[in-house]
């Protein structure tokens, strides 16, 4: 049989009871008792794999973009460090939990790539910004914080439920800067469309395996924010282009 791993790659950590995706079916089409597997089943299998695949796989190369036009440029114009460094505290919070509890690796999988690149994003926007001598301190914030955080259950806790309200500030942080300077600069629209992929791909896998509601209004709430942040990036640089 095809090996398909049902990857749940969501930003809210699995709960005790949810349903779990069964195992694929046989490529021949019929079930582990010989008989005709649903036609259907095969299809929702096949669709649960592409999500979780690209989704993966775009998380991979999801900052290149920023990277590339923040070093061509030699500027981090427009990129905002406020929803920088929101969106890393939020990433990191998040694998945090999940190597607390000890959750299978595939449902956290690419997060210490995503965490990898915003560090890197957080240098070359330090540096651009002449502003690299407070490296040091948000490493040290970022290290303490990572073991602070599993001092005691009730901070972890805590912590993750907050999650969201974290990520959706690192989104505000964005827009804000957006809306003060009128100006997109060197930020990627490209970056921020691949986030609201990942969020689309992550609402079907979510339904497909544990139908959360918590999670699916995360979902749900992350993707209206990637795209009001991609429309307004693309909105003001048109708006620099004509003017």
């Amino acid at each position: 049989a095809p090996l398909l791993l049902p990857f749940r790659i969501c930003n809210v950590a699995p709960r005790p009871g949810w349903a779990r995706a069964g195992p694929a079916a046989p490529a021949s089409g019929r079930d582990g008792t010989g008989r005709e597997a649903p036609l259907g089943l095969s299809a929702m299998e096949a669709l649960l794999a592409l999500a979780n695949w690209s989704t993966l796989l775009v998380c991979m190369v999801i900052k290149l973009p920023q990277v590339v036009a923040v070093l061509a440029a030699r500027s981090a114009r427009g990129v905002s460090l406020e929803s920088l460094v929101l969106e890393l505290s939020g990433f990191l919070v998040f694998l945090r939990y999940q190597s607390y509890y000890s959750y299978p690796l595939e449902t956290y999988l690419e997060y210490p790539i995503l965490i990898a690149q915003d560090v890197i994003l957080l240098l070359f926007v330090l540096h651009y910004s002449d502003n690299m001598k407070q490296a040091l301190p948000y490493i040290v914030i970022f290290v303490g914080g990572w073991y602070f955080l599993t001092l005691q259950k009730w901070i972890i806790d805590l912590s993750m439920n907050l999650c969201t309200l974290i990520s959706a500030a690192s989104k505000f942080a964005q827009l804000r800067y957006l809306w003060q300077t009128r100006d997109s600069g060197q930020v990627s629209a490209l970056t921020w469309s691949m986030s609201a992929y990942t969020c689309a791909t992550r609402i079907v896998t979510t339904l497909m395996t544990t139908n959360d509601l918590m999670v699916l209004v995360r979902f749900i709430i992350m993707l209206v924010l990637n795209i009001w942040v991609t429309a307004t990036i693309l909105r003001y640089r048109k708006t620099e282009k004509t003017d």
